[in-house]
């Protein structure tokens, strides 16, 4: 189970303070997809790299009492100047996970082929999110935490990210952030609305919908 507890983000700003989370509380149980639907810039980046200890709150707690992914699709834990296979045994160690296991299925998924053995930093953005995702789908997690930002690649790679994910929904749990309803129905049972610093629980993914086009269109007229 994740839990948040009067969970707070702040980010200092030219124009002053940006809150983005306020006060939040909300449990992510196991067993159920969770998605958060909100607009961009609403925070649901941040929220992940929160649940996932990428960044720490200004205040409030983060109970983990199950084992979490980094975010998908964030490559700022890698080491520039070291290659993608060292990145990835390094990370491997750190989880206690088979090292031959996890390169054997990150070569094979990522189909980075020669970039495996260069520097990071020589890396596009597109590469590094394949070695991100890969490397988190060679690793068994409770939780898996996926932004939108980890539809990269051709269609071919796509459509293996899509059939990871099915495969982990079997015996894991996703965290979903998108502003797209219909990613958000097509990954998850159940779903939240990240509006203004508050996050809203919904037990009906319908319902939670119905919440987000609501805001949208409220923010329309005005």
């Amino acid at each position: 189970m994740i839990e948040l507890r009067e969970l707070c983000k702040n980010y200092r700003t030219n124009k002053g303070t940006k809150v983005v989370l306020d006060h939040v509380n909300a449990v992510f149980p196991r067993g159920q997809n969770i998605g958060v639907l909100g607009r961009n810039g609403a925070g649901k980046s941040t929220l992940l790299r929160l649940i996932g200890g990428a960044e720490l709150p200004t205040s409030g707690q983060i109970l983990r009492r199950a084992s979490i992914s980094w975010p998908i699709g964030f490559s700022g834990g890698f080491h520039g100047s070291l290659t993608g296979r060292e990145n990835l045994r390094f990370i491997a160690r750190i989880y206690a996970a088979d090292i031959p296991k996890v390169t054997a299925f990150v070569e094979e998924f990522t189909e980075l082929g020669e970039y495996m053995d260069m520097p990071v930093n020589t890396y596009s953005s597109g590469m590094k999110a394949k070695l991100a995702f890969g490397l988190s789908m060679a690793i068994d997690f409770d939780y898996y935490l996926i932004d939108e930002v980890t539809a990269v690649g051709d269609e071919g790679f796509k459509a293996k990210s899509k059939a990871e994910f099915a495969r982990r929904r079997d015996h894991s749990t996703l965290i979903v952030v998108s502003h797209s309803v219909a990613t958000i129905r097509e990954y998850c049972s159940i779903a939240a609305v990240l509006d203004k610093g508050k996050l809203f629980m919904h037990d009906d993914i319908n319902s939670a919908i119905a919440h987000y086009h609501d805001i949208n269109r409220t923010d329309t007229r005005q």
